[in-house]
């Protein structure tokens, strides 16, 4: 196990980048309802069992990319709870469906909106000026448009820190926006600032 870099951190729950790989930024999130606890796209770290008990009680683990379980399988079975791959079970959110292999989460009480895969903040999902990018395959094909429906004030993803405030509706619907436009711009982004 690697220690993890904390973010994301909310009343109702928390958010770990795995520090392996580095370049890739994998973040994970716990959410809490009413004391039970759901897992997303979870990778195992340091520290990652007192922080979720310290939550509340395991109720189950969401798997919302098909092309990688991460370790949601392995923790699933740790916490002896349910591992709902591309569809939520009894988990008390809203199913976006994003495409065949992913499924984004929408919790409106907390305006809270948990994208695996198709944005993110890591640095290779962002082009220059922008907080949070489509994924680069997307940029050229379908940009998930149904995230326009939503008007998170928690943006959290499967790739670097979230974004959270009034503007995080804003920045997300930006991105999605001008995904195709902004694209020739993404191999000046990788391009080291002093």
């Amino acid at each position: 196990m690697s220690a993890p870099v904390f973010v994301d951190e909310l009343p109702f729950g928390f958010g770990w980048i795995n520090p392996r790989p580095g370049f890739l930024q994998r973040a994970s999130h716990a959410l809490a309802v009413g004391g039970r606890v759901w897992l997303f796209d979870p990778t195992i770290v340091d520290g990652l069992d007192e922080r979720v008990h310290a939550l509340g009680e395991p109720a189950g683990v969401i798997q919302q990319f098909g092309r990688h379980g991460r370790r949601c399988a392995e923790l699933a079975h740790r916490y002896g709870v349910p591992h709902r791959r591309l569809e939520l079970g009894d988990a008390p959110f809203e199913a976006v469906r994003l495409s065949r292999a992913e499924l984004a989460v929408w919790w409106p009480e907390t305006r809270t909106l948990v994208v695996a895969e198709a944005v993110g903040t890591s640095v290779y999902y962002r082009t220059l000026g922008e907080r949070v990018g489509v994924h680069p395959y997307l940029r050229f094909g379908r940009a998930p448009r149904e995230l326009l429906a939503y008007e998170p004030e928690h943006l959290l993803v499967g790739h670097g820190a979230g974004i959270h405030g009034p503007g995080a509706a804003a920045e997300l619907h930006r991105a999605v926006h001008q995904a195709g436009r902004r694209a020739p711009l993404l191999p000046l982004s990788l391009i080291p600032r002093r």
